[in-house]
């Protein structure tokens, strides 16, 4: 087991109605002016904003509003944003939805906080966040993780780039997940959320690392976990247990757990926030489900036994150890119809995206062939390239 360091600062409030306590929970960081941002119409048309600002004011505490958050969150939104709170003396985010609306405060956080850098430019590597502002969220999709990560993933429009970030700045003070909340997330997102929490798991159960046995089974639980709630939210989208387990699993696959003892690179996740950076209606998780089961097969021959391993645990496959391909390769099979039971696309072709824009997906995942990805299998710009066309 490799060296780490285990951090993960956020405060979670989990159940049912834990939300209507926001004011008080807020009041308490000292919280005088806050902004209160989301997304769509349903946040609004739910009661929940109105419950929040009803909250907030009974503690008397100020606030102002900034909704319009989108899948693949905006690069120009979060500058609206820093702008607006710097205007209005804000001094605490709040960020009220899924992933998308979360990354977007954290990066209006940050860029508040740290008026000498160009927002941007944490996404892009040139610069790191040396503080942040205060801030929390209260989940309503059980899909990113981002209520917990330290990670923060924004689009450029402009450019066609999506970047993401890491750092202990980007975790939130508080997280409120109260699994009734994602009750009204349709099939489709729904699906596409139980893709995304299994994903952040799988991807660190398959990078470099030895003599993880405790890790791996805590990875292996919130994997199966995960899928068998997505199916069973599927079923009757307001079973409490199966969104409560969803939610839960959504915090456990993405803030650092599952990867203790192993290096990290969430590799699927960078050839897909390409796709979605030159197609930014394509869904983030409907993006993975297209491309993992092609990346499985283009790498696993760089680690038969670890392969092995996931295919028993997870797919309870018999392992056949004169042919253990065969083995492996019927757990990939079954993770692709485990997709196609929930509606998720298995290729590129079904998210309408064009062969021709292969190479240049390639070229901009390899950062103009001066970036590997890294794993058991290092992926270059030839390599990247062979994924995106074989999962076409």
């Amino acid at each position: 087991m490799d060296n780490f360091i285990y951090d993960t600062p956020t405060k979670v409030y989990f159940g049912k109605g834990e939300e209507q306590n926001i004011g008080k929970i807020i009041a308490g960081y000292g919280a005088k002016k806050v902004l209160i941002h989301y997304g769509g119409k349903s946040a609004k048309e739910s009661g929940l904003i109105d419950s929040v600002k009803s909250a907030l004011a009974a503690q008397n505490i100020a606030f102002v509003e900034l909704g319009g958050v989108v899948p693949n969150p905006e690069l120009s939104l979060v500058r609206t944003g820093i702008e607006l709170c710097k205007k209005e003396g804000v001094d605490f985010v709040l960020a009220v939805g899924g992933g998308s609306v979360l990354d977007s405060a954290k990066d209006i956080a940050n860029g508040l906080a740290n008026p000498e850098y160009d927002v941007w430019d944490f996404s892009l590597g040139k610069a790191s966040p040396v503080r942040t502002t205060k801030k929390g969220a209260i989940l309503t999709l059980a899909a990113a993780g981002s209520e917990m990560s330290n990670s923060c993933v924004i689009s450029n429009s402009a450019t066609k780039e999506k970047r993401g970030y890491n750092s202990p700045f980007n975790r939130m003070d508080f997280a409120i997940e109260n699994p009734e909340l994602s009750y009204s997330v349709s099939p489709y997102q729904t699906a596409c959320g139980a893709v995304d929490i299994a994903m952040h798991t799988i991807e660190r159960y398959f990078c470099p690392g030895s003599d993880t046995y405790l890790t791996d089974s805590i990875a292996e639980a919130v994997i199966k976990s995960s899928m068998k709630a997505g199916l069973d939210c599927l079923a009757d989208p307001k079973n409490y247990e199966a969104r409560a387990n969803m939610m839960w699993a959504s915090s456990l696959a993405h803030n650092g757990l599952s990867q203790c003892g192993r290096s990290f690179q969430l590799t699927v996740h960078q050839l897909e926030h390409e796709v979605s950076a030159m197609y930014p209606e394509v869904a983030h998780g409907a993006g993975l489900a297209a491309l993992w089961c092609s990346w499985a097969r283009f790498v696993y021959k760089a680690n038969v036994p670890r392969w092995l391993q996931y295919a028993e645990r997870v797919w309870n496959v018999d392992i056949d150890f004169e042919h253990p391909e065969v083995s492996i390769e019927k757990a990939i099979d079954k993770q692709e119809d485990f997709y196609r039971s929930i509606n998720m696309p298995v290729n590129l072709r079904s998210l309408n995206v064009k062969k021709e824009d292969l190479p240049e997906l390639a070229l901009k995942c390899s950062r103009g062939k001066m970036r590997t990805l890294a794993g058991y299998k290092p992926l270059g710009y030839d390599e990247i390239l062979a994924i995106y066309e074989l999962a076409y």
